[in-house]
C-alpha cells in the first residue's frame, strides 16, 4: 500500500495532521459546555457563539470528552495488531475490549437500549464480535443509527491522506463495531471528506466525492442534497437552521442523538462557513444539538484543510489550549498528553500502514515542539512572570524550540512546566472522571537540551525542577541540575529523578533566571524514559492523589482498610495498574494475601486490561504463569496450594522475551515468550471473583536486581 503525500509531502502531512488535531479538540472545548441545548436556549442564555465559553460556566477548557478519548484510542487498534492493512470490525472490537473500563471511561455509559456504545460494549463483552455487535439486526434500528460512529472516526480519515476510498472503506469497519445504517454512512462522509481535504480546496468537491461512497438513496444523501438546495436559496444560515430543524430535527427521530440532525448542521455550518474557522465554529454551535461532536468534525476538517493558519484570527483558539489533553483508559500512561503527541501516534501509524519508513522527530523525544506554534501543554507556573512561545530555529536536530521569555524587570525566575499527571484543576473533573497514571517516575532519567538567546545581555541560568503531590495534595517543588548559559551557549542537563517516597510527579518544568532581562531561553527537547525504581505504597503524609495514581478497573476500591492496596472485583476479574510503556525489562513484587478470592496476582507489561503478563494464584489451577492478549494463553503452571490470609512474597520478572516468576523466593517459573511478545507497559494488582491486599508493589529495573544478583 503506497501514499503519494507521505513520500513526497511528508513535513505538509504532518502539519495538516496537527492542525487536524487541534481543530478536533478546540471544536470539543469550545461545545462542551452547553452540549445538548437547543438553538433557542443558547441564543437566549449565550448568544451566538464566537469563543470559549467556560468560564461562565466555572469550568475548565480542557476537559475529558468522549469525542477526543474515543478518537484517539480506538486508533490503536491499527498498532496493537501490527498496521495491518486488513484490520477487522472484530480486531477493532477487542481494542474496545482492552482499554474500555466499563462504566467510567471514553464512552457515555447510558445503559443497554439507551446508550448505543454501552449497547455495543455489553454485546462484545458477552461474546457477540463486531461487526454483529454494533449491526441493525441485533440492536435495532433506533440504537444502531444514533450519532456515534461519526464522532470517533477523524483519526482514520487522518490515515489516509488523499484517499477518500481508504478513509472511507476504515470508517465503514470502525463504525460498524457500535453502529449500523445511516451512522455508519456518516461517518464514512466525514472520513472521505478529511481524507480529500489534504489534498481538494474546494468543499463541494469533497461532499460530491463523499456522497460516491454511500448509497445514491441514503437519508444522509437526500438531506444533503435539501441542505445544499437551502444554501443556494437562502443567504442567512439562521433561515437555512430553520428549514433543518423544520425538516430533520430531533422530533422526527427517535433516540438520544441521532446521527441524521447532527450530520446536517455539520454539511451546513462548512457551506455557510466560507471556509472560515470562527464563522463556521459560531454557525455549528449556536446551531445547538450535539455541540462538541458536530464542533469536533467540523474542526478537524478545517484544520487539516487549511492547516495551522485556519486557527488564525481575532480568536486566540490555541493559546488557552495549549495543546493540552486528556485520554483516560485502562492504559492510563497514555492519559496525560498533547495534540503533537496525538499527532505523531497518528502519523506513524499512517507511515506503518502504507509501508514507509518513520523517523520521529529529534531522535524520538517525547517533548520535541518541533511542529509551528506547538508548545506541548508547558505554561508558565500560576505566580511567576514570563511567558512561553514556539519559536523557529534554535534547535540541534529539528526547526522549532521552546522560548521561555523572562520580562523586563523581573529578576525571580521563570516556571514552566506540562503535565506529566492529573493537573490540580483536572482532579474533580465533572462529566467523564480522569483515570490516569504519572508519565515520570522516581529513578527515570531526564534530558533536556537547552540554549540561551544570543543576544541575552548576561548569562542566565536555567535548571530541571518537577512538583509532585506532597501534604495534603499540595503541589511542592523540586529542583534538579542547573547550568549558567552565556549568550548563544548551549547545554544537556541531565537528571535521574530523586526517590518521591510514592508522592505522585505531577509536572516537570524549566526554570530560567536573569539578573539582566529581558532574556530568552530554548528548550530544543525534554524526554526520559526507561523503567523506574520505585516502590508504590502509602506516602507517610496525609494525602490522597497517590491512590489517584493508579487506574481503578476493580468493583471496589476504598480507602477506609488498613493495607495500603484492598481492591476487590465482585465478579470476574479487575486489576489496578500503574505505569507507561516506556517500563520495559523489569521486576515487580509484592506481599499479596487474599482472605477470599478465586485467583490473585502481579501483572507486568500492562497496557490494558487484555493485554500483559501476570502470575497468579488460582484456586483451581494452582499456580500459573499467563500471557493476555486480547485471549489468554498459559505460558506454564504448577501445583501450589496456597492459603487465605496467608501473605506470599510474589515476583515476576520481564527481561526481552524471558519471564520468570518467584513465590516466597522460590523460583517457579523460567519461559521465554516467542509469539508476539508484549514489549513494555506497567505494573498491575490482579483479583478474581474476591478480594485481594497488600501494602506495596516494588518494580525495580533487571539491569538493577542483576547487579544485586551477581554480588
Amino acid at each position: 500500500m503506497t501514499n503519494t503525500i507521505l513520500a513526497e509531502r511528508p513535513a505538509t502531512y504532518a502539519e495538516k495532521v496537527y492542525a487536524g488535531v487541534l481543530g478536533k479538540i478546540i471544536g470539543v472545548y469550545l461545545g462542551r459546555p452547553f452540549e445538548g441545548w437547543t438553538y433557542d436556549r443558547i441564543t437566549r442564555e449565550l448568544g451566538e457563539i464566537t469563543t470559549y465559553v467556560h468560564e461562565r460556566f466555572g469550568r475548565p477548557l480542557v476537559v475529558t470528552d468522549d469525542d477526543i478519548s474515543g478518537t484517539f484510542t480506538f486508533l490503536r487498534a491499527l498498532a496493537d495488531h501490527g498496521y495491518d492493512p486488513q484490520l477487522t470490525p472484530e480486531q477493532i472490537g477487542q481494542t474496545w475490549l482492552n482499554y474500555l473500563i466499563e462504566n467510567q471511561t471514553v464512552l457515555w455509559w447510558g445503559g443497554v437500549g439507551n446508550s448505543t456504545e454501552h449497547t455495543a460494549y455489553m454485546r462484545l463483552k458477552h461474546g457477540i464480535p463486531a461487526p454483529r455487535s454494533g449491526s441493525m439486526a441485533l440492536n435495532g434500528t433506533t440504537i444502531a443509527e444514533q450519532i456515534g460512529a461519526q464522532i470517533f472516526i477523524d483519526g482514520w480519515a487522518m490515515l489516509a491522506p488523499g484517499d477518500p476510498a481508504l478513509a472511507a472503506d476504515l470508517a465503514r469497519r470502525a463504525g460498524s463495531v457500535s453502529h449500523d445504517g445511516a451512522a455508519v454512512h456518516g461517518a464514512q462522509m466525514i472520513a472521505a471528506m478529511e481524507a480529500l481535504a489534504f489534498t481538494e480546496p474546494d468543499l463541494n468537491v469533497l461532499i460530491d466525492t463523499a456522497l460516491t461512497f454511500i448509497p445514491p438513496d441514503a437519508t444522509i444523501a437526500r438531506m444533503i442534497a435539501d441542505i445544499r438546495e437551502w444554501h443556494a436559496q437562502y443567504p442567512d444560515w439562521h433561515t437555512a437552521r430553520e428549514q433543518m430543524q423544520a425538516h430533520y430535527g430531533y422530533d422526527r427521530y427517535p433516540g438520544v442523538c441521532h446521527i441524521m440532525p447532527n450530520h446536517g448542521l455539520i454539511i451546513l455550518a462548512l457551506l455557510y462557513g466560507s471556509d472560515d474557522f470562527g464563522q463556521t465554529m459560531t454557525i455549528v454551535n449556536t446551531s445547538g444539538w450535539d455541540t462538541d461532536c458536530n464542533a469536533a468534525n467540523v474542526g478537524c476538517l478545517l484544520g487539516i484543510k487549511n492547516g495551522l493558519r485556519a486557527f488564525e484570527g481575532a480568536v486566540d483558539w490555541r493559546g488557552p489550549v495549549a495543546d493540552r489533553l486528556y485520554l483516560p483508559t485502562a492504559d492510563g500512561g497514555r492519559a496525560i498528553s498533547d495534540a503533537v503527541t496525538e499527532a505523531y501516534h497518528v502519523i506513524e501509524s499512517a507511515h506503518r500502514l502504507h509501508d514507509r519508513p518513520f523517523t520521529p522527530p529529534k531522535n524520538g523525544a517525547k517533548f520535541h515542539f518541533d511542529l509551528p506554534g506547538a508548545v506541548q501543554g508547558f505554561r508558565v507556573e500560576e505566580g511567576s512572570a514570563g511567558d512561553v512561545v514556539n519559536a523557529e530555529g534554535h534547535s540541534q536536530t529539528g526547526t522549532h524550540s521552546l522560548a521561555i521569555h523572562c520580562p523586563a524587570g523581573e529578576v525571580g525566575p521563570v516556571y514552566a512546566a506540562t503535565p506529566t499527571f492529573i493537573p490540580p484543576e483536572a482532579i474533580d473533573m465533572a462529566g467523564y472522571t480522569l483515570l490516569a497514571s504519572p508519565t515520570l517516575y522516581s529513578g527515570q532519567e531526564v534530558t533536556a537540551c537547552l540554549s540561551a538567546h544570543e543576544d541575552n545581555a548576561a548569562p542566565l541560568t536555567v535548571g530541571l525542577y518537577m512538583r509532585v503531590y506532597g501534604t495534603s495534595d499540595r503541589l511542592e517543588r523540586c529542583g534538579g541540575p542547573e547550568a549558567v548559559l552565556a549568550p548563544g551557549e548551549q547545554a544537556t542537563l541531565v537528571w535521574r529523578v530523586p526517590d518521591t517516597h510514592g508522592a505522585p510527579v505531577a509536572e516537570i518544568g524549566v526554570a530560567v533566571q536573569s539578573s539582566a532581562t529581558p532574556a530568552a531561553a530554548y528548550l530544543d527537547t525534554l524526554t526520559w524514559g526507561g523503567t523506574p525504581e520505585i516502590t508504590l505504597a502509602r506516602p507517610a503524609a496525609d494525602r490522597m492523589m497517590w491512590r489517584r495514581a493508579w487506574v481503578d478497573a476493580v468493583d471496589h476500591f476504598e480507602a477506609q482498610w488498613p493495607e495500603a492496596y484492598r481492591p476487590i472485583q465482585d465478579h470476574g476479574r479487575g486489576m489496578l495498574s500503574q505505569g507507561t510503556a516506556d517500563w520495559h525489562d523489569y521486576r515487580a513484587s509484592a506481599d499479596i494475601a487474599s482472605p477470599l478470592a478465586q485467583a490473585i496476582g502481579l501483572g507486568v507489561r500492562v497496557q490494558g486490561l487484555r493485554r500483559y503478563y501476570a502470575l497468579l494464584l488460582d484456586r483451581s489451577a494452582g499456580a500459573r504463569l499467563v500471557k493476555v492478549r486480547d485471549t489468554e494463553s498459559i505460558l506454564a503452571e504448577a501445583a501450589y496450594d496456597w492459603s487465605f490470609n496467608t501473605p506470599y512474597a510474589v515476583a515476576l520478572e520481564a527481561c526481552g522475551p524471558h519471564l520468570r516468576a518467584w513465590i516466597d523466593g522460590t523460583l517457579i517459573f523460567d519461559v521465554e515468550d516467542t509469539d508476539a511478545l508484549l514489549p513494555g507497559g506497567g505494573v498491575a494488582l490482579i483479583c478474581e471473583d474476591g478480594c485481594l491486599s497488600t501494602d506495596a508493589v516494588h518494580v525495580v529495573p533487571v539491569s538493577r536486581t542483576q547487579e544485586s544478583e551477581a554480588q
